[in-house]
């Protein structure tokens, strides 16, 4: 019995390694020396190409294609038609044979439908892409970025939600303070009721 799933449609190569509990589905392409993690899951029309390492618990939606030189870490969200690159000066007539720009997300990010990575960036833990957003630059952890290009609209907690003024979460309550340009939790305990 496979320890993992994958949808007739879909094709793996030779020399891939795919952990226990992922599920691959439809029409998808895993190319050789790809590394995907235990407990992924890969939507409809997903290519992984050569080389590429994803971590545990990465969810990348329909029609995303995670380009060599891209590296996922654990609980990488990617929406649907998501967007990588790798090379910055593409030409057909000069392929750069795979010297490619790498790119970085950190565990926890969360990467927004049809958002462009530029190459050669590192976005944050925690950090937040907004839908659409074109990210040209590297992105602080727990950094809420939209636009184009992608700028900071805020802070994001580790559950996803945006922080308010005084950089708490409205959902979990829990509380973030800044030191030297950074965001960490720890600013005080959650508020609650006193009966």
């Amino acid at each position: 019995m496979k320890e993992f799933y994958m949808h007739p449609t879909s094709i793996a190569d030779e020399n891939v390694w795919i952990g226990a509990g992922t599920k691959i589905w439809h029409f998808s392409h895993i190319q050789s020396g790809a590394r995907i993690g235990e407990n992924c899951s890969l939507g409809q029309n997903v290519n992984i190409s050569n080389n590429v390492k994803l971590g545990n618990c990465v969810k990348v939606q329909n029609n995303v294609s995670v380009y060599e030189g891209v590296e996922l870490e654990d609980f990488v969200f990617c929406g649907p038609s998501a967007v990588f690159t790798n090379d910055l000066t593409p030409r057909a007539r000069y392929p750069k044979k795979h010297k490619y720009k790498k790119t970085l997300i950190k565990h926890d990010a969360s990467l927004g439908a049809n958002c462009t990575i530029v190459c050669g960036h590192t976005v944050g833990e925690f950090a937040m892409i907004a839908a659409g957003a074109v990210v040209t630059k590297d992105v602080k952890p727990h950094a809420l970025m939209a636009g184009i290009p992608a700028r900071q609209a805020g802070w994001v907690c580790e559950c996803g939600l945006v922080l308010d003024e005084g950089l708490r979460c409205t959902g979990c309550g829990k509380r973030y303070r800044m030191e030297n340009g950074a965001l960490i939790p720890g600013g005080g305990f959650p508020e609650t009721e006193i009966s």
